[in-house]
């Protein structure tokens, strides 16, 4: 539930492609997918979605771009999670509902499902066409809020819209959010009221005991006031009635107690406390180029101030940062990284800590020993130059730059590289513009082994239904050649990958050792993907 109007109105106005009829035609050639405000769609319309939209209301799928009707899902908005959940439509819809003039010729359908609820992850229902009953899932469920990434357009029926969708059956009224300093001087405050009535209370009483007292058998006892003449305000006759009116003419005299003044000064404090903080330069994180900025000043005085710590994993209080620094490949260790603890404890000793390559066992294949020194501050200024790639932080003269292939096991060294560029569920983004490659990743490890492959000469670049497409360094010629891998999904629900097989290059040569070379590398890709199994269970 959205609290602020301003805000209401701009989400109630928004606008998505909604299938129904024109004003002006007749027939179904006047049907067709028409802009249509978020307030006005209501359920059972047939909504498309294009590439990073936000869903109106809660959907079904019903096919998408791909040609097997899946669809990636970005929904931070819904549970702070910024990977891609992966959603596939049912086949009979997306066969039946591939494009915009299918919708014109199709009979229709029913979609029976449950009753609103605030269940996210959980969706119970089926789908009737031409008289068969199709089951849907949470897989076919697209959210409200959540964002469309990676595919260019869906096809959705809706099921739930306004509060009946489930991200407002998960809203609740938003606490008021004030400061301890607040609720102290609220404390104090009505403090000083209730002494105000008190003090109001006690002179009214006496004012009108010596207001009663004034005029005594005709003796006036207060003469130089003559309450033998007098206003209501001091009539001896009726003294409840004067003290009553004393009484609010003491709340007026005495109103001065209370220090309504000190809530102005404060408010005048805080706001030049946001100011400060909005042009603090130790507050300004230089990676994302983003300044602190101050959006209230009500909680200004508990900036950094920790009360109560509810989370359900490390990644919540940790920036869940993942780098790539080092590698075992055949039992010969790679990469001479510096990691955070190291930087930490240099810091300590006022001295940035360095990997001393030369001090590397270069002859022992075991690599497992490595020595460190401490250089000056001027020393690592040239080592902090360079342009610094986030989660990959891995250093290693015998790998980098192509020299793997001078290595003793360079064929196992290049699967090894491969593997990290095939064996994952990332996404390829790239910029037109740059042509730099991004990822989309479920998790920060999996984006770190990735992103390592790529600046080790293993580039993954795009992704199809049946596998995905890799840049690497053929050993054999020197150059950069294209590949192309097939994958097969070992395990759904542990959401790892077993590649069983096939590597394809452009230039591609018969030989007869070719079974034999299969069959190694099967072999070892089917070692590796054990191992990556018994990692993930554990």
């Amino acid at each position: 539930m959205i609290n602020n109007p301003s805000q209401d109105t701009e989400v109630n106005n928004r606008t998505t492609q909604v299938f129904q009829q024109g004003g002006d035609g007749d027939g179904d050639a006047a049907w067709s997918f028409r802009d249509a405000k978020w307030k006005d769609i209501r359920v059972g319309d047939i909504v498309k979605v294009h590439k990073d939209e936000f869903f109106p209301a809660d959907l079904v799928l019903l096919s998408s771009s791909y040609e097997d009707a899946i669809c990636y899902v970005e929904t931070m908005n819904l549970d702070g999670e910024t990977n891609l959940k992966l959603k596939q439509s049912l086949e009979v819809t997306s066969t039946t509902l591939p494009d915009d003039d299918s919708f014109r010729s199709f009979a229709g359908a029913v979609v029976r499902c449950e009753d609103p609820n605030a269940h996210l992850y959980t969706f119970v229902g089926n789908i009737e066409i031409d008289g068969q009953q199709h089951p849907l899932s949470p897989q076919q469920l697209l959210l409200r809020d959540s964002k469309l990434r990676n595919t260019d357009f869906v096809y959705g029926v809706v099921v739930f819209t306004g509060h009946d969708t489930k991200v407002m059956q998960n809203s609740m009224k938003v606490p008021s959010k004030r400061s301890n300093v607040e609720k102290k001087m609220d404390r104090v405050m009505y403090l000083l009221l209730f002494s105000l009535i008190v003090i109001s209370v006690v002179s009214s009483v006496f004012f009108g005991i010596a207001t009663g007292d004034d005029l005594q058998d005709g003796r006036m006892k207060r003469w130089y006031l003559r309450p033998d003449d007098t206003e209501i305000y001091y009539d001896p006759n009726r003294p409840a009635v004067a003290a009553l009116l004393h009484f609010f003419t003491a709340i007026m005299l005495y109103g001065y107690f209370i220090p309504i003044s000190l809530y102005i000064s404060i408010e005048i404090v805080k706001l030049l406390q946001a100011l400060f903080i909005n042009n603090d330069i130790h507050m300004y994180h230089r990676e994302t180029d983003t300044p602190a900025h101050a959006r209230t000043s009500n909680l200004n005085e508990e900036l950094g101030q920790v009360d109560t710590i509810l989370t359900d994993k490390t990644g919540t209080l940790t920036c869940n940062s993942m780098e790539f620094i080092k590698c075992s490949i055949a039992g010969t260790a790679y990469g001479r990284g510096i990691t955070e603890v190291e930087r930490a404890m240099a810091r300590r000793k006022g001295a940035p800590v360095i990997a001393n390559p030369d001090n590397m066992d270069k002859g022992n294949n075991s690599g497992i020993q490595q020595q460190q020194h401490f250089l000056s501050s001027s020393d690592s200024e040239g080592n902090n130059n360079k342009l610094a790639v986030k989660g990959f932080n891995f250093v290693d003269e015998r790998v980098m730059g192509g020299n793997w292939v001078n290595q003793p096991r360079s064929d196992v060294i290049e699967m090894f590289f491969r593997l990290l560029a095939v064996c994952h569920t990332c996404i390829p983004e790239v910029d037109q513009e740059s042509g730099k490659i991004s990822y989309e990743a479920e998790s920060p490890d999996e984006a770190a082994f990735v992103v390592a492959a790529r600046e080790l000469g293993f580039t993954f670049y795009k992704r199809t239904q049946t596998g995905v497409s890799l840049r690497e360094l053929d050993p054999s010629s020197g150059k950069q050649v294209d590949r192309y891998s097939y994958e097969l999904q070992f395990s759904f629900l542990e959401k790892f990958i077993s590649l069983f097989a096939v590597v394809l290059t452009k230039n591609n040569h018969e030989s007869p050792h070719t079974d034999s070379i299969v069959v190694k590398k099967l072999l070892f890709l089917l070692s590796i993907s054990f191992l990556w199994a018994g990692h993930t269970r554990s």
